[in-house]
């Protein structure tokens, strides 16, 4: 009976990279759904929820070490 060879490959992600684009995500999500619950077109809210998630790449970035 033979092992089979280690699994060499690099991960896709790193746990890091992981944690903070989910965090983001769910980030953008509360910011857009807080926009259209407060009465901004669907659109606006959506752009909001993007931009929300893009800011908070970086500042998790550094925030999570």
């Amino acid at each position: 009976m033979t092992t089979p060879p280690p699994d060499t490959d690099p991960p896709f992600l790193s746990l890091h990279a992981a944690v903070v684009l989910v965090i983001s995500v769910l980030i953008g999500l509360v910011v857009g759904v807080l926009a259209r619950l407060g009465g901004t077109p669907t659109a606006l809210a959506v752009l909001a929820g993007l931009a929300a998630a893009g800011a908070a790449v970086p500042v998790l970035r550094t925030l999570i070490r």
